[in-house]
């Protein structure tokens, strides 16, 4: 062992076995990247090579010492990359993208789910590192001066490439087209690994960032011919009953439909909402196949969706990346035709997430942020949902009618740290403290609904005011299976995880008998000409990727951000096709599912060719519509408690 370590070549050989192993096995314990078949579990142990090949290498190019000094750096440089996926996947089961990385102003908020995702078995993914530099400082005083020969570091670089050539070759052939349809990252890390994707995914920004230059008006007449192909005609009974109400939406953080009439320890965790949808009430309509289809952008691509009916983007939030975007949201669209004022109220601080920039582009009048609220009482995230509704309902009662109002709660977001004298619930017992605490969390929110409700009602806006209740994106990732499996009582297959991406959707228009609940498959996206139509305002002159819910013509079809989708009879789910009644694999795909599969891919790619090049600034939808003039918009506190505009 000293004499192969006392070479650069040896000590080169002994670091890339380490980090090729390790990463395997971190693959292989960290992510479900769905590995079927000897091909790709031979693709998964095959793809660490090509980067420790050709990243490891470089460092053979350095005289001396420096040669083992550099492959222990590249080593541990590499291995805080892997780690750093490894703890951004244990709650997003998802990777990091270079978009993702932009948006530091948002890690400042991050640090305690972090440290909650960090476990001390984490260290021995340092062993490896530790192990060479110990080797290398007892045996470097043997290593030679000399510049290892040219032709020995180029056959090593050389050699990562023919690997690389064959895995790309292998992934191929097994997942054709893999470098043209990136909407899954799992596919990209599982045939290529960690680092050649994180490469593929700084070109591909690279790219993207051009195509705003290189747009003009003739790639928005394709989005728009094909959301008009699209367009559903409204619901007659219901277009235009809404005209006039005030609009209240109210934001559910991490809250994911199966909470509904959900038992833990003989009691109902959310009884409000229970009540809501029950069939004594008359007053809301319950979409029950209501879906988020949210991607890295998490709360952010929520409201993109909610606000805008286009898809967040693949990589990254579209709040952080294409703020500056032309939007035609529907705050503007309602401020403009029907004279709503606009307001979003919020206990966190205005520029997480880009929010204080990209609502000026959305028209949004008024932004209640952490400096109009007495933050006393926070945790995790920010204000508490108790308080926060409490202190929203003056601003609330002030704004001119009617008015569109925005409520983001907080408290239920992961890790789901709630005060013990808050807490009216026991925890579950799988042993897995986010699963377990998430009930707690979704109590309390349930129980601040409650008080809302109450408050609404006692002021007078209640009856006048449409509400409407969402839940933005998944609280239990599938990191969590184990213990999702044990609370739901059955296995969490890919089919069942896909089900559970299930948020609430719920609606009350005043004067409009419920339909208490309503079975339509739908999702995030259907939401604003669902809106526009229930105002009496037609969506047709939009961009617009959903359509009407209410209407007869509704698509029900729900595509998810990576490209599968659900819908009422089957789902693609990781390119394998279910049989929703049954829950079984379909061997033998219909055209039917097959053509299906391919309007989503083209869907997703129509909405990002929007945002990537800021398509709607060529488009005017009517002779009614005015630009937004960002300039007429500020949120900041008047220091004299008045808030007026300056």
């Amino acid at each position: 062992m000293k004499k192969l370590v006392s070479t650069k070549m040896g000590f080169f050989a002994i670091a890339l076995v380490l980090f090729w192993l390790k990463t395997y096995l971190i693959y292989k314990v960290e992510f479900d990247l769905g590995v079927s078949g000897s091909m790709q579990e031979f693709l998964l142990f095959l793809n660490p090579l090509s980067s420790g090949l050709i990243f490891l290498g470089l460092a053979l190019f350095a005289k001396g010492k420096k040669a083992g000094r550099n492959i222990i750096i590249i080593d541990a440089i590499m291995t805080f990359i892997l780690y750093a996926n490894v703890v951004y996947y244990r709650f997003n089961s998802d990777f990091i993208t270079l978009a993702v990385m932009r948006q530091t102003e948002n890690f400042g908020s991050l640090g305690g789910s972090i440290i909650n995702l960090m476990q001390w078995t984490d260290l021995l993914y340092a062993v490896d590192i530790i192990l060479l530099i110990v080797l290398f400082t007892k045996t470097k005083i043997n290593w030679s001066a000399e510049r290892l020969k040219f032709r020995k570091s180029v056959s090593v670089l050389l050699a990562g490439v023919i690997v690389f050539s064959i895995n790309l070759g292998l992934a191929e052939a097994d997942r054709p087209q893999l470098l043209e349809r990136t909407f899954d990252r799992n596919y990209l890390v599982k045939y290529l690994g960690i680092y050649n994707f994180s490469i593929y995914d700084g070109i591909q920004s690279t790219k993207t960032s051009t195509q705003r230059v290189l747009a003009d008006s003739d790639d928005v007449a394709v989005v728009a011919n094909y959301t008009r192909s699209k367009y559903a005609e409204p619901n007659e009974e219901l277009f235009g009953v809404g005209a006039g109400k005030n609009i209240i939406k109210i934001h559910l953080e991490s809250f994911q439909s199966f909470l509904i009439d959900f038992e833990l320890h003989g009691e109902e965790v959310t009884p409000f909402l229970n009540s809501l949808v029950s069939d004594q009430s008359q007053d809301f309509t319950y979409f029950d196949n209501f879906f988020h289809q949210t991607e890295q952008g998490k709360t952010a691509d929520a409201e993109l969706l909610m606000d805008t009916s286009l898809y967040g983007l693949p990589q990254g939030s579209a709040f952080s990346t294409k703020g500056d975007n032309t939007y035609q949201a529907f705050p503007a669209i309602i401020g403009q035709r029907q004279g709503y004022t606009n307001a979003i109220f919020h206990g966190d601080g205005k520029s997480f997430w880009n929010r204080d920039e990209v609502y000026k582009h959305m028209a949004i009048d008024e932004f209640y942020h952490e400096d109009f609220y007495d933050m006393s009482e926070v945790i995790g995230y920010g204000l508490k949902d108790k308080p926060f509704f409490e202190q929203s309902m003056p601003y609330l009662e002030e704004m001119e009618q009617p008015f569109y109002a925005h409520m983001m709660t907080l408290t239920h977001h992961h890790p789901y740290l709630i005060d013990e004298e808050d807490a009216t619930i026991a925890p579950a017992e799988t042993g897995d403290k986010s699963v377990d605490r998430y009930f707690q969390t979704a109590r309390y929110l349930d129980e601040s609904l409650e008080q809302f409700f109450n408050d609404l009602k006692e002021s007078g806006l209640y009856e006048d005011s449409i509400i409407m209740i969402y839940g933005d994106h998944y609280g239990i990732s599938d990191n969590h299976n184990r213990a999702m499996s044990e609370i739901l009582g059955e296995e969490i297959t890919p089919l069942k995880n896909a089900e559970l991406q299930r948020v609430p959707f719920m609606i009350r228009i005043p004067g409009v008998d419920g339909q208490g609940t309503n079975h339509e498959y739908s999702g995030q996206i259907d939401v604003v000409p669902t809106m526009l139509h229930i105002l009496g305002i037609d969506a047709k002159d939009y961009i617009l990727f959903g359509t009407d819910m209410f209407s007869e013509g509704h698509k029900a079809y729900v595509p998810f951000r990576n490209g599968d989708f659900m819908t009422e009879e089957y789902s693609s789910i990781n390119g394998i096709y279910y049989d929703n009644a049954t829950k079984e694999v379909i061997e033998e795909p219909t055209e039917e599912m097959k053509e299906m599969k391919e309007t989503v891919l083209y869907e997703l790619g129509l909405s990002d060719k929007v945002l990537y090049g800021d398509l709607l600034r060529f488009y005017t939808p009517n002779e009614a519509w005015e630009p937004v003039d960002i300039s007429e918009y500020f949120y900041v506190k008047d220091p004299l408690g008045d808030n007026e505009e300056e």
